[in-house]
This record gives structure tokens, sequence and C-alpha cells, in this order.
């Protein structure tokens, strides 16, 4: 009676198994609803800590309903980046992406877990992208960088070096303009100087403002 009685009680637990694992499967399953999540709410990003990973605040579907989960460290595994958990639109429906990781290669600069594009520091030489002349580790080509400050030309508000600012230097690149463009000598070239001879009288009231000597 007892080998009977444990018998069918092992039967009714591998019953009970066979239909708890269907269940445990589908909560890793992608959800797919049709109403979008809320706006992501602000938080401060805490400090960086060593080995961890920041995994931001996102909304998930819980019951019937979007509920908020706040931000939380998770540990780092070297090589591999972390993609944070997000909603992603698919012709009008909401797809469920669950965060996982992934290679790091061409993705993680710094192999630091985080992925570039959530990376306030890409390079990770602990100068904030938004303060790092070069944010990805790489130095401007010479002939983009007049002054090699590691600035390129287009960003640098000096870009010659001697520490007038463009808007202010009346050579920015560092070239004077040439003898018989620069009637007067005064490093400014003739179409944009104002008194082309230099007679202290302006073009525009000078009767000849090529001639210095013959006023």
């Amino acid at each position: 009676m007892a080998r009977t009685t444990l018998a069918a009680a092992s039967i009714a637990l591998l019953a009970l198994c066979a239909f708890t694992a269907p269940a445990q499967a589908r909560t890793t399953a992608t959800i797919v609803i049709q109403t979008a999540p809320p706006p992501l709410q602000y938080e401060v990003m805490p400090p960086p800590r060593r080995n961890m990973v920041w995994v931001p605040g996102h909304w998930e579907w819980r019951g019937h309903r979007h509920v908020w989960v706040n931000g939380y460290w998770i540990k780092s595994r070297p090589g591999y980046v972390y993609n944070p958990p997000a909603w992603v639109e698919i012709n009008g429906q909401w797809h469920w992406r669950q965060g996982g990781w992934q290679n790091g290669r061409g993705h993680d600069r710094d192999r630091d877990g985080i992925p570039n594009r959530y990376d306030r520091d890409r390079d990770g030489d602990g100068i904030p992208n938004q303060y790092d002349r070069h944010p990805d580790g790489r130095k401007p080509s010479p002939g983009h960088d007049r002054d090699r400050d590691g600035v390129p030309n287009r960003y640098d508000r000096d870009r010659d070096g001697d520490g007038i600012p463009n808007q202010y230097d009346r050579h920015p690149d560092g070239r004077k303009p040439h003898p018989r463009n620069d009637r007067d000598h005064d490093g400014v070239s003739n179409r944009h100087d104002r008194d082309r001879d230099g007679d202290g009288v302006r073009n525009r009231h000078d009767r000849k403002p090529d001639n210095p000597y013959r006023n």
C-alpha cells in the first residue's frame, strides 16, 4: 500500500513539473502589448562603480499596467556589453526587449560593460564626453587641427593657438595676406580692410582709398 501511495505521489509530482515548466518559459517570452509605455522618468545617474554596470530606470508591464522600475547596479562582465531593457514599437505594437549581455567588440570602447551610446565616458579616461576633447580616445588629423591642441579646427575658438580668439584675430589661421592683397601692410586683407591705404581715413570717406599720398 505504501509503495502504491509513493508511486502515485511521484506521478503527481512529475505531472506538476510538466505543467509548471511551460508556465516558467512563458514568463521569459517577449511581451507584446498595444499600450505605449509612458515617458521615461527623470533620474540622476550615480557615480560610476568599479566592475559594476548601471541599468537605467524603465517601465515594465506587470499585470495589466506599466510599472516604473528604478535604475539599479549589476555586476559587469569583462568583454561584454549590457543592453538595457527597452520597449520597441513594431507595426503599432509594443514589444518588450529584456536586457542582456552581448559581445562588446566594437560596441564598448573602454570595455566597462556600458555600450558606447549610453556611456558618458566612452574612452574611460575619467573625463565625461561633453568635456573631453577626444571622447573616443582619438586625436584629429593634423590637417584638421591647425595648432595641434586636440580640438578640431571647426570647433576650435583659437585655430592657430596664438591666444587670440578667431573672432578677434586678424589671422585666425596663422597666415598673413600676400603683400599685394594688403596695401598698408597692417595684416588685414584689402577686401576686409576699412582703410586700405592706412592713412587714417576710412575708404568710404577717402577720395583715394588706395593711395595714402594723394588725398
